[in-house]
């Protein structure tokens, strides 16, 4: 028989499968569609430490092979998803949840992941550092190896909890940047976030999307992110979780073939709000197809 568990930064998850943040709400929404704890865990909405009603619409705009958003983190704040949002979670999914986490100062990070880690459905902490850096001229923590390992240090030092620093494709040098967070205490890394992308309606001549630019993501950017995984994966010692286009169960053994423990699905569930389910499903088929017995055995089975 298939066996699909991994171990996930010291938990252990019955499937590599995880719905990514921005992309599954709090998770209650889906389960109104299926049991969702068939999937391994899943990252909810980016939380922030303050409300956040997001960007001027439009937001989204579609593209051959995926689509383009600049949603800009709307959320209720992190005291109202512990307040409200996590107690309808704990409801429908009896399984550690990966909190996400954005900011936009170093003690904004902190503050956020240290109220989230006392939580106890709270298994990981995913770190998002695309964020602009409000104190940095607004570049994203992401885009430079000592900014990242700065928030990377922070959060660690007010959290018991593993902490998974979630980097951005928009960089020269990918590798230089989670070794730095590696070295800075990271229990892991997520990558890719959104690529940076742009659509110009025809008629008006002006760009689709109000704030002009916003995250590409979809099955286009899939050979980038797992040369991203496969680059970061080898360079590393920590787990890595890969994503980026991800929409079948081949795609998962591809990720985790080319260093990834864990796999997240995003844009494809925006299309099918069941694929992650399904993917969970296709898995043994896919596995027996390419005699694979334990997924394990293939992380990082691409030298």
């Amino acid at each position: 028989m298939a066996s699909l568990n991994v171990n996930l930064c010291g938990i252990e998850l019955s499937n590599p499968v995880i719905p990514a943040s921005g992309t599954f709400g709090y998770g209650y929404e889906f389960a109104e569609l299926y049991d969702i704890n068939e999937l391994g865990t899943f990252s909810f909405k980016g939380t922030t430490k303050d409300p956040r009603f997001g960007n001027p619409t439009p937001r989204i705009a579609e593209c051959t092979a995926g689509m383009i958003n600049a949603v800009g983190l709307q959320n209720p704040g992190v005291e109202k998803v512990i307040a409200e949002e996590l107690p309808k979670l704990k409801a429908c999914f009896h399984k550690p949840v990966m909190a996400n986490v954005s900011g936009f100062s170093v003690e904004d990070y902190a503050y956020t992941c240290e109220k989230l880690d006392k939580e106890e459905q709270v298994g990981w902490l995913e770190v998002n550092v695309s964020c602009p850096n409000v104190h940095g001229g607004g570049m994203s923590f992401g885009t430079s190896p000592e900014a990242a390992a700065e928030v990377t240090r922070a959060v660690k030092a007010v959290t018991t909890k593993p902490v998974i620093i979630k980097l951005s494709p928009n960089v020269t040098d990918i590798v230089s940047i989670a070794k730095a967070c590696e070295d800075a205490g990271a229990d892991g890394i997520s990558l890719i976030n959104t690529m940076l992308g742009m659509r110009i309606n025809l008629r008006t001549r002006k760009p689709i999307i109000a704030n002009t630019m916003g995250g590409f993501s979809g099955p286009a950017i899939f050979p980038v992110a797992v040369r991203m995984v496969y680059q970061v994966a080898h360079a590393v010692k920590i787990p890595v979780i890969g994503m980026g286009g991800v929409s079948s169960a081949e795609d998962v053994i591809e990720m985790m073939l080319a260093g990834a423990t864990a796999v997240e699905v995003g844009a494809a569930n925006l299309v099918n709000p069941y694929v992650c389910r399904d993917i969970v499903r296709d898995l043994p088929e896919v596995m027996a197809k390419y005699r694979i017995e334990n997924l394990n055995e293939i992380i990082g089975g691409v030298k």
